[in-house]
């Protein structure tokens, strides 16, 4: 990563902290991976305008999977079919199929879109060494109410 393309993304050892706001401004993508040095899949935030769609497309290998974190969308399907996608809403979509999204609300549109290929890695998640398991939610490790 380039520390004078992204200055206020905070980096230290084995991670990176930044905002969607970190990573660039205005309209269309934003670098998540470039900006946040992501390397294990490929992830961008996109800010769309309303009235504003993608084109169709497909992708060789990587399967997609968006997530709508602002405004009102729907995504449009090779099959034919158009599924809303307020803001909350994931979709996964596998590389082949065709699918273009479009902003159908009244305001800009945030969604972050991941890709990834050759599956899931398993639960690897462990605790650090003398660290117990803790009641929290469902698969949360080491999760517990917050020490005041």
């Amino acid at each position: 990563m380039q520390p004078s393309e992204y200055p206020d993304v905070r980096q230290g050892e084995g991670y990176a902290v930044g905002h969607l706001d970190d990573l660039g401004v205005g309209h269309g993508f934003r670098k998540v991976r470039k900006g946040l040095g992501v390397t294990a899949f490929g992830v961008n935030a996109i800010v769309m305008p309303p009235g504003y769609q993608t084109g169709f497309h497909y992708h060789d290998e990587q399967d997609e999977l968006y997530f709508v974190h602002a405004g009102v969308m729907e995504i449009e399907l090779g099959d034919g079919s158009v599924h809303p996608l307020p803001a909350g809403t994931f979709a996964h979509v596998e590389a082949h199929t065709l699918r273009r999204l479009r902003n159908v609300g009244e305001g800009d549109a945030i969604y972050l879109c991941a890709g990834g290929k050759d599956g899931y890695v398993g639960r690897d998640g462990k605790l650090p060494e003398g660290q117990e398991r803790v009641s929290g939610p469902p698969g949360a490790a080491g999760a517990g109410p917050i020490e005041s």
